[in-house]
């Protein structure tokens, strides 16, 4: 096949084949999030131009990141952006991607936020690339949100994304761990929400996790001591303090986490009813603990 027969149509097919025979995820997304990115196009725009042929140097681009997505780097930090409750967030090899299964947790911020009346005040712990500020910020005006973050490469890409929605006067970031930088700076007394979506891997998991998650996701993002509760255990001690008295704690769990993260909350003996919920594949996903 000569350079002329390379269309868009072509490659999709080509590119969704190989990343299938890969056994990568969402092969053929991944192909028209590869393909969309090097031409400057809409992914539906892809399909409305089916018979436009490529470039050699876009063809090559193609070829380059292709076989870097073969070889289990993902694709959201080949095109430097992905899909989060419908919006466009940057991304680095700095944040953890941002994973649909988190947007269930972002939902539930929203709803109780929308539940309640007047200013609310929130606040996101282990913010990475700030996704689940940005989310709340923009599908709830009357918020104010204080992100934090241990990682100061991880808020530089945080900072992206809330100038990228022009938030910055809404949603003030901070470099410290958990609660730590908050106190200096906190416009509120307390918090109306508490959102986290921690490290949640234990040790022993770390090591079965996929290629393109352990060797290209940031570890900082990922581990939490040998059970994969040590973040929790402490937020679960801390949250009290930050929290209104009809306040609302929610934290993304991990697989057959729920019974004893739901415990440590418990324990902590400051809420007065806790819930989990489960994500689209039935496994434990979000706990939402009321003070």
């Amino acid at each position: 096949m000569n350079m002329a027969d390379w269309t868009i149509q072509k490659l999709l097919n080509w590119t969704t084949e190989y990343f299938t025979d890969k056994k990568l995820d969402a092969p053929r997304l991944s192909a028209e999030l590869l393909l969309s990115s090097i031409l400057a196009m809409k992914r539906i725009e892809l399909y409305t131009q089916f018979d436009k042929p490529v470039a050699k140097p876009q063809l090559d681009q193609l070829h380059n990141l292709v076989k870097r997505a073969g070889q289990n780097e993902p694709v959201a930090y080949l095109v430097g952006k992905t899909e989060f409750y419908s919006l466009e967030i940057i991304v680095s090899p700095a944040c953890l991607i941002p994973r649909p299964e988190t947007e269930l947790l972002a939902e539930r911020a929203i709803e109780f936020l929308r539940g309640r009346t007047g200013k609310q005040f929130v606040c996101d712990l282990c913010t990475g690339s700030a996704c689940i500020a940005v989310a709340i910020a923009k599908n709830f005006a009357d918020a104010d949100i204080i992100a934090t973050d241990i990682c100061d490469a991880a808020l530089k890409v945080a900072a992206e994304n809330i100038q990228k929605y022009q938030l910055n006067h809404r949603v003030k970031l901070l470099c410290g761990d958990l609660f730590e930088p908050i106190v200096p700076h906190l416009d509120a007394e307390k918090f109306d929400l508490i959102v986290c979506n921690p490290p949640y891997v234990s040790a022993v998991e770390f090591e079965t996790l996929d290629k393109n998650v352990k060797d290209y996701e940031p570890a900082l993002a990922l581990l939490a001591g040998n059970d994969g509760l040590d973040v929790y255990r402490r937020i679960a001690e801390k949250a009290d303090a930050f929290l209104k008295p009809d306040g609302a704690l929610m934290l993304e769990i991990g697989y057959g986490q729920g019974h004893s993260v739901s415990e440590l909350l418990e324990q902590a003996d400051c809420f007065r009813q806790t819930a989990i919920e489960k994500d689209f594949h039935n496994n434990d996903r979000v706990i939402t603990a009321v003070k």
